[in-house]
């Protein structure tokens, strides 16, 4: 099917349908995503049929969708046997009881935020993060008896932060190299609406983050206990989590860091039980970590891992990728764009019009990258046309595009976020006040001209000769 074949009308009816079809689903009547996305897809394979598309072209869409998720969902695998893994050499349950002692009670909330920001910025990994020190701090955050969706907010948002914030971040990369701007000057430009974000959100959290801390107090030490009984406790349990750092540092690729870091818990915990049998070892890869400490919070908390338990996740971003791999075969997302992209006239609709097509691509396709790919071509020619810099441009596609996924349940991040932790997409959601305030802030910053850096002169003047040829 030939672009040409498809109007803007009909590309934007399409995607309306779809978003009610999802909306619906998903919020009016709670079911998990995959069904609603399943749904859609079918109704976009009939739309197709009926537009007189092959079979091979529907084929070709799906098979270029979902190859573009084949690394996300082999890292996701991974970290499930991450998981299992470090809570069995006790890694996990000596975070807990670290932090029990260093982190202050009644600043719980605003902590968990600053640990996992300043973590993050570190190793680049907002994935790596809610998966190990983000489990080990929600654990922290069940026994104090906080709200669950504020303590999995709190740790999405720093996560988020230090992703978006890191050299080492693979997002943070993209969106320089889309924009076509040095990687530093674009994390420095970053600034003008990352900082505001930052501290917003940390007053936020400190302001309700205290609710249930008193109610909690008493569940501390029997959990202590009941951690040190059961899980071995020490200072090497910091090996494997020193071990992500000296891989960011050397740029080693996320699957090679995984592999490396669960080969090394296994040997830890042969160290801890020499008697543990091979089959409990793979138990603890494939099937998760099962606590048996007779404390039903502490097993609740630290019952999870395991390849199986990526599954859900696995299954919903191959359906997700499979989605927007045939509304990018078929030129739906590129029809409803580029017209919109050609009628902003000054500097506030351009930045507003980049970062709803940021949040737009994430609803419909669900994929982080294509929310920063398909809005920053599609929207670069106009950046330059109305005086802004490319720096202008990868700022505002981090703020619309990589923060937002964590929020859309069928998305990749949202749907990771959501398993690992435990807690809803929609339940978490109004306690991401980083992710809700980036966006907010890039649009001021377009209407007001606070941070956004403008074309010089000269290039402005080029620019506009080469639109206008």
């Amino acid at each position: 099917m030939s672009k040409k074949s498809i109007n803007f009308k009909e590309a934007i009816i399409m995607l309306a349908v779809m978003l009610i079809i999802l909306g619906v689903g998903v919020i009016k009547f709670g079911l998990s995503p995959q069904t609603p996305v399943l749904v859609v897809i079918g109704l976009l394979v009939l739309w197709a049929k009926l537009r007189g598309s092959s079979w091979d072209d529907i084929s070709d869409g799906i098979v270029s969708g979902v190859k573009n998720g084949i690394i996300p969902i082999f890292i996701f695998i991974l970290i499930g046997a991450l998981i299992g893994t470090w809570i069995a050499a006790g890694i996990i349950p000596s975070m807990m009881v670290a932090g029990f002692h260093m982190i202050s009670v009644r600043w719980f909330i605003p902590s968990v935020f600053l640990v996992c920001a300043l973590i993050g910025t570190s190793i680049g990994s907002a994935f790596t993060i809610i998966s190990t020190i983000g489990i080990a701090l929600f654990g922290m955050g069940q026994t104090l008896g906080m709200n669950p969706a504020l303590v999995a907010g709190a740790i999405i948002s720093g996560a988020i932060f230090g992703d978006k914030t890191s050299p080492l971040s693979d997002s943070t990369n993209l969106a320089a190299a889309i924009a076509e701007d040095d990687l530093f000057a674009h994390i420095k430009n970053l600034m003008w609406t990352t900082i505001p974000a930052f501290i917003i959100s940390l007053i936020l959290y400190a302001v309700i983050g205290n609710s249930g801390t008193k109610a909690g107090m008493g569940k501390i030490n029997t959990t202590l206990n009941v951690l040190n009984s059961n899980f071995v406790i020490s200072w090497w349990a910091i090996l494997p989590i020193a071990l992500l750092f000296i891989c960011a540092i050397m740029k080693i690729p996320a699957i090679a860091t995984l592999i490396l870091n669960v080969t090394v818990t296994v040997g830890m915990i042969f160290i801890e039980k020499p008697n543990t049998p091979v089959k409990d070892i793979a138990g603890f890869i494939e099937n998760g970590f099962v606590s048996k400490t007779g404390n039903t919070s502490v097993d609740a908390l630290l019952t999870r891992g395991g390849i199986t338990s990526m599954m859900g996740t696995v299954s919903l971003i191959f359906l997700t990728l499979s989605l927007g791999g045939l509304l990018m075969k078929f030129d739906v997302i590129q029809t409803a764009m580029e017209p919109l992209a050609q009628r902003l006239k000054t500097p506030g609709s351009v930045v507003t019009a980049t970062i709803l097509s940021g949040i737009g691509v994430n609803i419909f396709v669900g994929e982080q990258y294509l929310s920063v790919i398909l809005p920053g071509k599609a929207f670069k020619t106009t950046f330059n046309k109305r005086g802004l810099d490319n720096l202008a441009l990868s700022r505002v596609l981090e703020d619309g595009g990589t923060v937002i996924n964590y929020l859309i349940p069928w998305g990749v991040a949202g749907a990771f976020a959501a398993n690992t932790l435990g807690v809803p997409t929609l339940s978490f959601l109004p306690f991401c006040f980083f992710s809700l305030l980036s966006p907010v802030l890039s649009i001021i910053s377009g209407f007001t001209g606070i941070g956004l850096r403008k074309l010089p002169e000269t290039d402005k003047a080029s620019s506009d000769k080469v639109v206008t040829a």
